[in-house]
């Protein structure tokens, strides 16, 4: 029996953002999966209230796109060029992180508990593509 150091791999910082993307995503449909056990969110939702206010093709849309950018993010961490992904990693992230600090004051514990998740995730997400590795 051997013993010692684990054997590791050194793992690009393009497959360590994309998966932190993805872990974002879960930690965001799990927020909304569990929003929906909140009392009154579903006859709100029949009654057309949004995410943003009164349901309509505009909300919807923007809403739609809001949450589609992390599961692109993902794709785009993995295929686009170095500095765009760079880039586009630190604005994103940044975004999503305002977005759960302004949308957690109020919400209940779930929400909190993966809204502090989901912020830890998205600034590492800045971290990791700020200190990008140089040739």
């Amino acid at each position: 029996m051997a013993s010692g150091a684990l054997h590791d791999i050194r793992i690009h910082v393009r497959f360590k953002l994309s998966a932190l993307w993805a872990a974002l995503m879960f930690c965001y449909i799990y927020g909304d999966y569990f929003g929906l056990y909140v009392p009154g969110k579903l006859q709100g939702m029949i009654n057309g209230a949004g995410p943003v206010g009164p349901v309509n093709e505009g909300t919807l849309v923007a809403t739609a796109l809001m949450l589609a950018i992390p599961g692109l993010m993902v794709a785009v961490s993995l295929l686009a060029p170095a500095r765009l992904t760079r880039w586009l990693n630190i604005l994103f992230g940044l975004f999503y992180t305002a977005i759960m600090v302004l949308t957690m004051p109020g919400a209940w514990w779930f929400y909190i508990t993966l809204g502090a998740i989901e912020i830890v995730v998205s600034l590492a997400i800045c971290v990791l593509a700020w200190r990008w590795p140089r040739v």
